[in-house]
């Protein structure tokens, strides 16, 4: 599978599993939401306290295997470095993920808000692998 379709299937289908690696080279899976944006990067909305940020903020390399919202069907695994936006320089992007994932918010204000008091940090994955295929 080449990288455009792979990112064509994010922006289609949004449920996945993510995965990051632990300091002993453990695997550590999370379920997420993942939506793209115009620069083809592959977003996931994470807290800045979880595991897969301090995972990431020590190794960025990352892969997330997406699928269905029923799960079975059509699925793509797609991996890359992760860069980890976190403060004011995350909220424009956050909102660009939320759009890529559920379309317009109905009050950005309070999205904004909500993701401050939440310590919404964005995670952005640069692709250099998808398949299967």
């Amino acid at each position: 599978m080449d990288l455009h379709d792979a990112r064509e299937h994010v922006r289609r289908h949004h449920h996945a599993v993510l995965l990051t690696t632990r300091r002993d080279g453990a695997p550590q899976m999370s379920p997420v939401l993942a939506g793209v944006d115009l620069e083809g990067r592959v977003l996931v909305s994470a807290q800045r306290r979880s595991a897969k940020v301090h995972n990431l903020l020590r190794d960025p390399r990352a892969w997330l295997c997406v699928f269905p919202e029923h799960f079975y069907g059509a699925w793509v695994q797609v991996g890359g470095r992760v860069e980890v936006l976190q403060g004011e320089a995350a909220l424009a992007p956050l909102e660009d993920y939320y759009r890529s994932v559920s379309g317009e918010h109905p009050d950005w204000a309070a999205y904004r808000e909500a993701m401050v008091e939440d310590e919404r940090v964005l995670l952005r994955l640069r692709l250099e692998s998808a398949g299967p295929g």
